[in-house]
């Protein structure tokens, strides 16, 4: 039986494109010529999707669901802060690596979502409001999400332990010798009133140490842009902190790029710590020291968890990621040793 693999062998594109192609992926940026070459070979190799029987239950020729993807983020936004990308690429990769191709991304700013109904089952990346995903999902009875956990007691989720991660940034930079340490993070668009738990950490461990200062914190975008625009307002006033966390390394990168500008140097003058551990973070202007987070195989988990669930598990379960420092020279110490954050 032909397989996704091997129309992406034939196409010459990875197995991900071909099943986004072939499930009619409108925020798929592929050329015409190469949609239409993926389709001529479908055709030619006589694939034939898994499809569920008007019973209700499924084919025979294995278990394939019919799977929502649902987030928060535009398109642009996903490129501009590949943490919530990288997160859905593992969820294609597993469902692809199981044969699954019934899937349907639903951005919710883009679309009012009338068909999420319609799902076995819903994976959900990021903090969603809770009124929106009851308006579309009342008769789901599986959903996981992955990156928040509104209510372990009734949905599976994936998450990372940020104030575990936090602290342990701020071990490093207080070990090493910083006591002024300022915060540049923001908050999602949704929920601006409330803070983002790295911010929570950062701020109970700084009052904590006698060392807060609340002017020392900035919070706006999860972009580039912002934080460079954050920066550039901390670089006004009368002085900087010593170090500054910032919760993520598109930010990160920003904001050196923001000292460069102003000749302050990084980390000689002021010391930067991002979170994700992005790939173009060893690539900056000094290479960023940060937080790893495994976005991809938090995805591949929330779809196993998925599956389970549909295969009758009852019980709900809460899996908490390890994350890990990666150490650059943007925070003062060059080994590139990574440590777990026990």
């Amino acid at each position: 039986m032909t397989t996704i693999k091997d129309i992406a062998l034939n196409a010459n594109v990875s197995a991900s494109t071909v099943s986004r192609v072939l499930n009619n992926d409108q925020t798929l940026s592929v050329a015409t010529a190469t949609r239409e070459r993926i389709l001529k070979i479908a055709e030619e190799l006589q694939y034939k999707a898994v499809k569920k029987r008007k019973s209700g239950h499924k084919a025979v020729t294995g278990f394939a669901p019919n799977i929502g993807i649902i987030m928060q983020q535009s398109l642009e936004e996903e490129l501009s802060d590949p943490y919530f990308l990288s997160i859905r690429q593992g969820i294609e990769s597993e469902c692809n690596a199981r044969g699954i191709i019934s899937t349907e991304l639903f951005r919710i700013n883009n679309q009012n979502g009338d068909q999420i109904s319609e799902k076995d089952g819903l994976i959900i990346i990021g903090k969603l409001n809770e009124e929106i995903i009851k308006k579309y999902s009342s008769n789901i009875k599986n959903i996981v999400y992955i990156d928040d956990s509104p209510d372990e007691d009734l949905y599976d989720s994936v998450v990372i332990d940020f104030e575990k991660a936090t602290n342990k940034v701020l071990d490093h930079l207080l070990g090493i010798g910083y006591q002024r340490i300022g915060y540049i993070g923001g908050r999602q668009r949704e929920y601006r009133e409330q803070h983002d738990s790295r911010e929570i950490a950062f701020r109970k461990r700084m009052k904590k140490e006698g060392t807060f200062r609340e002017e020392d914190i900035y919070i706006g975008e999860y972009t580039m842009t912002q934080g460079y625009d954050l920066m550039k307002e901390a670089i006004k006033n009368a002085s900087l902190p010593d170090a500054f966390f910032i919760a993520s390394d598109p930010m990160a990168i920003g904001a050196e790029q923001a000292l460069r500008e102003a000749n302050i140097n990084v980390p000689n003058e002021v010391a930067i710590v991002g979170f994700d551990d992005i790939e173009m973070a060893k690539f900056a202007i000094t290479p960023l020291t940060t937080v790893k987070v495994h976005t991809w195989e938090m995805g591949r988990v929330g779809v196993n968890l998925l599956l389970d669930r549909m295969k009758g598990r009852k019980m709900p379960v809460k899996v908490t990621f390890p994350t890990e420092i990666t150490i650059r020279e943007s925070c003062g110490s060059k080994s590139s040793i990574q440590k777990p954050l026990k």
